[in-house]
């Protein structure tokens, strides 16, 4: 381990008013924020949020200076929690890491010991990072729409955004479970991709939509994930099947919803809200040991588009902002 005077590299967003610098700087473990636990950090991973922080103008970031690094898998080098030993392998996500804190794209973290999830048995510290908090969210998605009620076999279910990080992993997740699932993206060279994940059939974004004036759609999906919110979450709500669900945990097609209450009332469908920032630590460990389990994707590398180094991480933020990100792209703090 780093003594505290000796420096490990980390990737730093700074902002002065309008003005937004960053790069890889040193940083000592004193500058590392309060916590029990540190955690040698072998593998982080590129998410939508870190490319927002690193963006002038951007709402997300709450501190400056900011490690960015929503997610992070390492070793813990120490402890004061005698629940998180010295040398176990654990992971970390959500909260206020690497918004309001400092996150996974240095060489070592400091969170506090509630936060910790110690990697599931099936995963390795890189595995847990293909899946990220992408994987979470999208393993969470499927958890509530099972929880609600859905099964293989109820018909098909449709995944809007499929094409991002958290869709494609949805499209995954739901193909490995027996599900017929539908996945709708307006990129049209994504097709092919989405088909290899396991999508069993692919629409454009426009194919979800219906006459205009209309509270209702024909009954088309025995359930939804929901990566995109705005009006097509509204269509989404319009075509769910009696007693279906829709999980929601996007907003990149808009933060406002434009609906009727038909749908709730008429056909018993429901609304499930996903966060992957406070879930409950019971929750994600349950949700973690699942992506472990009977939800590990047959063939990880399939989701991981590469791996950078901190030096290379300015790319790869302003690429994801861009939707110019066809998969994971893995970071390497210590490379």
């Amino acid at each position: 381990m780093a003594s505290v005077g000796a420096e490990f590299p980390a990737y730093v967003v700074r902002r002065d008013g309008e003005r937004l610098t960053r790069g890889v700087e040193g940083m000592h473990l004193d500058d590392l924020p309060p916590g029990e636990v540190l955690v040698s950090v072998s593998w982080s991973g590129v998410n939508y949020k870190d490319g927002m922080v690193a963006s002038p103008g951007n709402r997300v970031a709450r501190a400056t200076p900011l490690v960015p690094g929503v997610d992070l898998a390492g070793v813990v080098v120490s402890s004061a929690d005698p629940a998180v030993a010295v040398g176990s392998e654990v992971l970390a996500h959500g909260h206020d890491i690497g918004v309001a804190r400092h996150g996974g794209f240095a060489a070592f973290a400091r969170v506090p010991a509630a936060w910790v999830v110690p990697l599931p048995a099936g995963l390795s510290l890189r595995d847990a990072m293909v899946l990220g908090t992408a994987g979470f969210t999208a393993a969470l998605s499927l958890d509530e729409l099972e929880r609600h009620g859905l099964a293989a076999g109820d018909g098909p279910v449709l995944v809007t955004g499929a094409s991002g990080g958290v869709g494609s992993i949805a499209v995954v997740l739901l193909a490995s479970r027996g599900y017929d699932v539908v996945a709708s993206t307006g990129k049209a060279t994504e097709h092919d991709r989405l088909l290899a994940l396991g999508a069993g059939t692919v629409i454009g974004r426009d194919a979800l939509a219906e006459g205009p004036g209309r509270v209702l759609g024909p009954e088309r999906w025995a359930g939804a994930v929901d990566c995109v919110g705005g009006a097509t979450l509204a269509q989404v709500l319009r075509s769910l099947r009696y007693g279906a669900a829709v999980a929601a945990s996007g907003l990149t097609g808009g933060s406002s919803l434009e609906t009727t209450v038909y749908p709730f009332i008429t056909r018993h469908v429901a609304l499930l809200g996903v966060d992957s920032v406070r879930t409950d630590e019971e929750r994600r460990r349950a949700v973690w040991a699942r992506l472990g389990g009977e939800l590990r994707p047959p063939d990880l590398d399939a989701l991981v588009e590469r791996e950078v180094p901190l030096s290379d991480l300015g790319d790869a933020l302003d690429e994801i902002v861009g939707a110019k990100v066809r998969g994971r792209i893995l970071v390497r703090p210590r490379s």
